[in-house]
């Protein structure tokens, strides 16, 4: 992987989407049609992860699931795809949504500029990551990027945060 930001989102972007629980896109806002350049009638009802590139670890979206499954806030460096396959590297923070009963109804997701150094330190995880998952398996590939958080000293979010804001 080469340390590439591919189409760099702007200092003021907000990419927003909501989500139900099976993870199909129930909302976007204008910022997300213009990164992912797909339009509202090709996202609307599909799957998240349309916007998914193969670059990301599928350990990362296991270990995003497995927090917000349990009503927790995530943060993530992400590469998302475009629908012409350039790509985007987006800092991440998903929450659950919850309704007046505080059952869980769905997901909304709100991603920003990454910081480059952030992008830069993740890619080399991303791919080690990666090759353990095409070599060996997914758990793996959380192996590695538990050991990296352990080595930082830091639970997963810590460490995702503080990649964005001091890298």
């Amino acid at each position: 992987m080469d340390f590439d930001l591919g189409v760099e989102l702007q200092q003021d972007t907000l990419i927003t989407s909501k989500t139900d629980l099976k993870s199909r896109i129930t909302y976007c806002n204008k910022d997300f049609y213009e990164y992912s350049k797909f339009s509202e009638n090709e996202v609307l009802g599909k799957p998240h992860n349309i916007v998914r590139h193969k670059d990301m670890p599928r350990a990362v979206f296991k270990l995003l699931w497995d927090y917000i499954k349990q009503g927790k806030e995530v943060f993530a460096l992400v590469k998302n795809r475009t629908k012409d396959n350039q790509h985007y590297w987006v800092f991440a923070n998903i929450t659950p949504s919850i309704d007046i009963n505080n059952n869980v109804i769905g997901y909304y997701s709100v991603r920003r500029k990454p910081n480059p150094k952030a992008v830069e330190k993740i890619i080399p995880v991303y791919h080690k990551m990666l090759e353990a998952e095409r070599t060996s398996s997914l758990d793996s590939s959380i192996s590695i990027l538990n050991q990296t958080c352990h080595q930082a000293g830091m639970e997963y979010n810590e460490f995702v945060f503080e990649l964005q804001r001091n890298a």
